[in-house]
This record gives C-alpha cells, sequence and structure tokens, in this order.
C-alpha cells in the first residue's frame, strides 16, 4: 500500500492507495509524527511513501517517514514525473499543480485536458494530448477576492460566498457577491473558450476545495474530481518505482 499526503495552503490530505485504488483519504488541520505511526500500526502493508507541499514540511515529519518506510519521496523540481514537464521555471511550479495535470493524464490519457484547481488560488493547468505539460494560469480564488475587496477598501465589508443568482446587486454585500461570483465563473468560463479555440476535444477538469461552486454555473461542460492530485501524487511514486 501507498501513502499519500498533500500539504496544500490552507489544509492537509492523506490518502491510502491499494493497487492503485484509493482506499481511504483524510483530511487533516495538521500532520504530526504520531499520525504517521499510528498508521503504520493500522496498515502494515504500507511501505511506500510520497509528500507533496506548498509551504515547508517539520524534518521530524520527513525523518519519520524515511525511517517508517523503504520508499519516501519527496516531491520537487528534480522528481522524475510520468509526463514530460515544459514549464520554464520548474522550480517555482506549485507541486500541486504539476501533481493534478498528472492525475489527469492518468485518468484521460492521451486527451488534451485544461485542470482547473478552485482552492485558495484558482490555476489553470493544460496538458496535451502527447503527455506534455505546457502551462497555466494562476488567478485569486472566491475567498481571497472576497478579502482583498474587504482589507483594500475602507467601508467595503467581509462578504462570504453563498448562493446568488441575480444579474447585480441591491445592496453593497450584494454587489460584492455578484461582482466576486459572477466574475469567476465568467472567468472560468472565456479561459475555457480560449484553450478550446487552440485545442480541440478538450477535457475541463475541475478540482480543489472550491469545485462544487462550479455546478451548474458553468455553459461549459466538465468533470469534477476531488481526489485528483492524491491520483497524481500516487502515480507519481508508482512511476519512480519503476524507473
Amino acid at each position: 500500500m501507498n501513502l499519500v499526503i498533500d500539504i496544500g495552503n490552507t489544509r492537509t490530505k492523506i490518502s491510502l492507495f491499494n493497487r492503485g485504488e484509493m482506499a481511504i483519504t483524510v483530511p487533516l488541520d495538521v500532520l504530526r509524527t504520531e499520525d504517521i505511526n499510528r498508521l503504520k500500526n493500522e496498515h502494515p502493508s504500507l511501505n511506500k511513501a510520497i509528500i507533496s507541499a506548498v509551504r515547508d514540511v517539520p524534518q521530524d515529519l520527513k525523518t519519520a517517514l524515511q525511517q517508517n518506510f523503504e520508499t519516501f519521496i519527496e516531491l520537487d523540481a528534480n522528481t522524475p514525473l510520468p509526463i514530460e514537464n515544459c514549464y520554464q521555471t520548474k522550480e517555482t511550479l506549485g507541486k500541486d499543480r504539476i501533481a493534478a495535470v498528472v492525475g489527469a493524464f492518468k485518468a484521460y490519457p492521451n486527451s488534451n485536458i485544461l485542470v482547473i484547481d478552485a482552492g485558495t488560488a484558482i490555476t489553470y493547468d493544460f496538458i496535451n494530448d502527447k503527455g506534455q505539460y505546457l502551462g497555466g494560469n494562476i488567478s485569486p480564488g472566491l475567498e481571497m477576492r472576497f478579502k482583498a475587496l474587504h482589507q483594500f477598501t475602507g467601508k467595503l465589508p467581509l462578504v462570504r460566498q453563498s448562493d446568488f443568482t441575480n444579474l447585480f446587486g441591491r445592496t453593497t454585500e450584494e454587489a460584492i457577491r455578484a461582482g466576486v461570483q459572477h466574475g469567476i465563473v465568467h472567468e472560468a468560463d472565456r479561459v475555457i473558450d480560449s484553450f478550446k479555440e487552440f485545442y480541440k476535444n478538450l477535457n475541463v477538469i475541475i478540482t480543489g476545495g472550491d469545485a462544487n461552486f462550479f455546478d451548474l454555473k458553468l455553459k461549459n461542460s466538465f468533470f469534477v474530481h476531488f481526489n485528483l492530485t492524491a491520483l497524481g501524487l500516487n502515480h507519481i511514486l508508482e512511476y519512480n518505482g519503476e524507473i
């Protein structure tokens, strides 16, 4: 069995894979060394692990993983990948971004794929039907946009996401909600349309904590895959075991 650890900006998710299939996935506020020891005791067949982190990983956690697993990979710019990474500054590329496109290509091989990861930031990443990751876009996420309007103005209130379908707002809170939420929907649809102009038979996959926000809002069709990053990390782990 494989242990996959994805440490994001706001949460950590651990997943167990058995023969390529996800068996368990659990979100955590903080991953501690005692969690690693407990997992090993509960699942003695765990022998490979991979960690992806967009922030620094405590040394004691890395040491526990190195000591408890026959194979341990900390994903970085030098980790061999089952796709071709054409990004020009690989060392600055978010590990969650590259893992997500690997997962997308694993799920939909030989396809042109646009991956939209709706989290703290919204990322749009493209991998072509030859398995070449070409790059993408980074945009503020929902919560970040709401907070920015509040923090960088003198009087605008902090507004939270909620269902809002009117074309425009009749109060300041509604106007903020309309601007932020409609703006993200229009942005996503326009990005998808732009990619479709250059790449035919495009598959669109949405993942991330705010993926459900786009349900019934986009005019373009898409797939939702909440565990795309974990799938990609597991594929990278398996790939490194074969080379």
